[in-house]
């Protein structure tokens, strides 16, 4: 009998009925010094996951101070009244934690994440960096070092050169939107420990901030940890800052950032539209998902597959910032990248795709793809408590509902095609959009002012 007569064959493992899944919904507490708390109890999520986040937004940078918030964020991690910033270092090293922090619109946010063994000991090096960070002379001239080193790097990025010009076209010079968020050289240089000190102690305070927890709480008596650890943090009551609103100019044009000899050319098209508070919010996620947001994506199909004019091209939104009276905004955007011979020929194709959707609409089966990628993957997509974390944080952080994440689910999969086309020619108007090239203006103005999409402007790179 050979070796394979004698195997014994057994049937093919059949999948399970699948299991119902919604987006964990947190409980809300609050500390006694005022600090809002979500906790998330996740079964089997060993590493804990801790946002704070700070009402310390861009707008509320001294003028002429653009970048100190960063400043401020990071130097919440290089040292406290208990220890240097090597120490500290060093303590959340013996815990495997990780602690990071980064400034934007809505303000300062402060991630750790740490073994559920590790939690007393990371959540009190946490409150100590919250409590009373030591803004030390040093620490903040190298960590401004640091950010002026940084700032010609990202000039030179096509990507990141190509968002700061549509930020100042898009937004009135006025409008802290309007210019760089971790600041630029003239502003970066101006900022010492004393003014850190100074932007901290006016806005960052407990009673305007929340801690989000996520993870497996099992036999943490976590009322008594958080109470012992961030509980210590001390300041002034107050409400939250007011929150401006939004205003932009979305008048079709194109500005060119010149650079000479560049064999690409990096696109960013954008306008500012409807934020999550909108009705319209679940309907143009699906359709800009259709329009951009995968390889099999309508953009994509054109101008990778059938044109090969770039490696990719992919249409989002995102979220700027939202009020409490449910205002707000989202910029919603077109990026990719082509060969400079082709700029011509791929904005012209990338119109008429736009033009089509608004013409034809999108199909049942680009619809159907899309809700089955954003809503199918959800459960592997908050696999982690860091991804738990991060959505609830930008929830609070947008004043949303705890449910929101939840109900948003259920509105994409009834929502249909339809309506996510009528969203997607709202989001994307062939005739209200800003266009950023950068690239070789000797060798696309014309090509690109033949298109008839708007006035040319050319600018110097920097």
């Amino acid at each position: 009998m050979t070796e394979l007569a004698s195997m014994e064959f057994h049937p093919q493992p059949q999948a399970g009925a699948a299991r119902p899944w919604a987006f964990p919904a947190p409980e809300r507490g609050k500390l006694d010094n005022g600090l809002t708390v979500l906790r998330c109890h996740r079964p089997g999520q060993q590493v804990i996951a801790v946002e704070v986040l700070l009402d310390t937004p861009l707008d509320a940078e001294p003028k002429g101070l653009d970048g100190i918030a960063t400043i401020m964020a990071r130097a919440l991690s290089e040292g406290t009244d208990q220890h240097t910033a090597e120490e500290f270092a060093a303590e959340l090293e013996r815990c495997g934690a990780t602690l990071d922090a980064y400034a934007d619109h809505s303000g300062v946010r402060v991630s750790l994440e740490v073994p559920v063994s590790r939690l007393p000991k990371a959540l009190g090096l946490l409150a100590d960096a919250l409590r009373a960070p030591a803004f030390d002379d040093a620490e903040v001239e190298r960590l401004v070092r640091n950010r002026l080193d940084e700032i010609p790097h990202e000039l030179a990025n096509p990507g990141r050169r190509a968002a700061k010009e549509l930020s100042k076209e898009l937004f009135p010079a006025t409008s802290r939107m309007s210019r760089p968020r971790q600041g630029t050289e003239d502003t970066v240089e101006g900022i010492d420990s004393k003014a850190v000190r100074a932007f901290y102690e006016r806005y960052a305070r407990p009673a305007t901030s929340t801690a989000v927890v996520v993870g497996d709480l099992t036999g943490v008596d976590l009322d008594a940890l958080l109470g012992d650890t961030l509980g210590a943090w001390t300041g002034t009551s107050g409400e939250p800052r007011p929150v401006p609103p939004v205003t932009a100019d979305d008048t079709g044009r194109v500005v060119i950032v010149d650079r000479p000899g560049a064999v690409q050319t990096q696109l960013l098209i954008g306008r500012v539209g409807a934020d999550r508070h909108d009705r319209v919010w679940p309907a143009q996620v699906l359709g800009t998902y259709c329009l951009g947001g995968t390889l099999t994506s309508r953009l994509d199909k054109v101008l990778r597959e059938e044109k090969g004019y770039t490696y990719g091209v992919r249409a989002f939104g995102q979220v700027l910032r939202s009020a409490p009276d449910g205002s707000g905004a989202a910029m919603l955007a077109i990026s990719g990248s082509v060969d400079t011979p082709n700029t011509g020929p791929a904005l012209d194709d990338l119109w008429k795709v736009l033009r089509g959707v608004a013409a034809e609409g999108l199909t049942d089966a680009e619809r159907d793809f899309a809700v089955q990628n954003l809503v199918g993957v959800a459960p592997l997509k908050y696999e982690t408590a860091a991804s738990v974390a991060n959505t609830l944080a930008d929830q609070v952080e947008q004043h949303l509902p705890d449910d929101y994440q939840a109900t948003l689910y259920q509105q994409l999969a009834a929502t249909g095609t339809v309506e996510a086309t009528a969203a997607a020619v709202s989001a994307f108007p062939v005739d209200r959009l800003v266009t950023i090239l950068v690239g070789d203006a000797a060798e696309i103005r014309e090509p690109v002012e033949a298109l008839g999409i708007g006035e040319v402007t050319v600018v110097a790179a920097e």
